[in-house]
């Protein structure tokens, strides 16, 4: 599935698109501010992607340790840069679409 970031974050509905991987339907609630529901979903897959989102959204809410945790699962290099770029870095890697 290819698709910019600025279409995924306009996306009016509800609930993100069923035929969208776990790690994905986390980023589009966490691009609608709902930590919680991002969480459960990344709670529930054990897989590189979805560590690079819990990655992500331990960082966002401060927890920094947990973060590197969660980095270091997912393989990845922490980010320093702004939560809405590294969310748009990790939609448009994951779905092969530059930010």
């Amino acid at each position: 599935m290819v698709v910019s970031p600025a279409a995924f974050r306009r996306a009016p509905a509800r609930r993100p698109p069923a035929e969208l991987p776990p790690a994905l339907q986390a980023l589009w609630f966490a691009a609608r501010d709902d930590w919680s529901a991002a969480h459960d979903i990344v709670m529930a897959h054990d897989d590189a992607d979805c560590a690079w989102v819990h990655a992500h959204l331990h960082r966002a809410e401060g927890d920094r340790d947990n973060a590197r945790y969660w980095y270091r699962r997912a393989g990845k290099r922490c980010a320093t840069g702004a939560f809405d770029a590294e969310r748009d870095a990790i939609v448009a890697a994951l779905t092969k679409c530059r930010p």
